[in-house]
């Protein structure tokens, strides 16, 4: 009777669509279609690393930024067209996110081995993975069968995404908007450990920190003093600074014993810890003291996100150019 009653949800779930929708993805869904899928997209990034430190940082943020809007359906990737304005210019994205020549490269080697097979919504979830093992961090088991939206929201990204200015309670917010918990929230953070940021985005904290004509109070001096170093007030405002000073290529979790000594880069960086009586501070010091429960809490959220609203069964296409739709 148990089993009847498992097979008939799972028939609900194929027929409907609705709620079920992580639980259609599976480790092994190309394990007949495409078994080599994710060595082949791993060997392209291997062979971008050698070029690009950055690309790493990159394509886990695509990841993030994708699932973020609408879910995780290759929306982030659709390129703007004469009669189409999708994710790339908006606001939190326009001039930020990067990586869409490997993406496609990892298409191409993709499709040259199982044509039609895969999509650019799991290209993204195997890339962050791939990313962040190959920058030191942890290997999760990435779950697959996303397939591609053929739509994208030109301002959802402005109001889903969380911004580097945000409140902890702000961020907090737009994470349990797409199902995340406040683990999550720290968890996904600490992958700030690696990747840089242009000055423009937290240079008001060195300066001017909330109109009051003052640096923001929470910065270490010292670090204080490197930043205003690196980004001056009249300086080049796309100058990069990396996320961890000491090891910036690197996944680990000095991240948050960056946060402990008052250096954390962002605003929302640091307000993870600098935000009195917050329920994150314990969990930064948790990570601080232990790299293994980090790595462990951030394999699971990463996981988390990559089953926030995905596309299964015969919702969307897989796109044979992750750019645009088919056809």
């Amino acid at each position: 009777m148990a089993f009847q009653v498992f097979s008939l949800n799972v028939v609900l779930c194929i027929v409907a669509f609705i709620g079920c929708a992580s639980a259609q993805l599976s480790p092994t869904f190309y394990q007949n279609t495409c078994p080599n899928v994710t060595s082949i997209v791993g060997q392209v990034i291997q062979q971008a690393l050698q070029t690009d430190s950055r690309i790493a940082a990159s394509l886990l943020r695509l990841h993030f930024h994708d699932c973020f809007v609408n879910g995780c359906d290759g929306s982030v990737l659709l390129n703007d067209t004469a009669n189409f304005t999708g994710e790339q210019t908006a606001g939190p994205n326009n001039n930020s996110i990067r990586g869409f020549g490997v993406v496609d490269n990892i298409k191409t080697a993709v499709e040259n081995a199982c044509n039609g097979t895969v999509s650019c919504a799991d290209i993204l979830a195997i890339a962050a993975e791939q990313s962040v093992s190959m920058s030191s961090g942890p290997s999760w088991t990435v779950q697959l069968g996303r397939r591609d939206s053929t739509t994208a929201s030109s301002s959802l990204p402005n109001t889903a995404l969380p911004g580097p200015t945000d409140s902890l309670s702000t961020i907090i917010t737009k994470f349990q908007n797409v199902g995340l918990s406040v683990t999550d929230v720290v968890a996904l953070s600490g992958g700030h450990t690696i990747g840089r940021a242009r000055c423009t985005v937290f240079s008001a904290r060195l300066y001017n920190f909330n109109g009051t004509g003052n640096p923001d109070p929470t910065l270490n001096s010292s670090y204080l003093s490197t930043l205003q170093s690196t980004c001056p007030q009249n300086g080049n405002a796309n100058t990069l600074t990396s996320f961890d000073p000491g090891t910036p290529d690197t996944f680990d979790n000095n991240y948050f014993i960056n946060l402990q000594n008052h250096m954390g880069l962002l605003q929302s960086d640091q307000e993870l810890f600098s935000t009195s009586g917050a329920s994150t501070i314990s969990t930064v010091n948790e990570y601080s003291s232990s790299q293994s429960d980090f790595f462990s809490n951030f394999s699971n959220s990463m996981i988390n996100m990559g089953n926030i609203s995905p596309l299964t069964g015969t919702s969307g296409e897989i796109r044979l150019s992750c750019g645009k739709v088919n056809g």
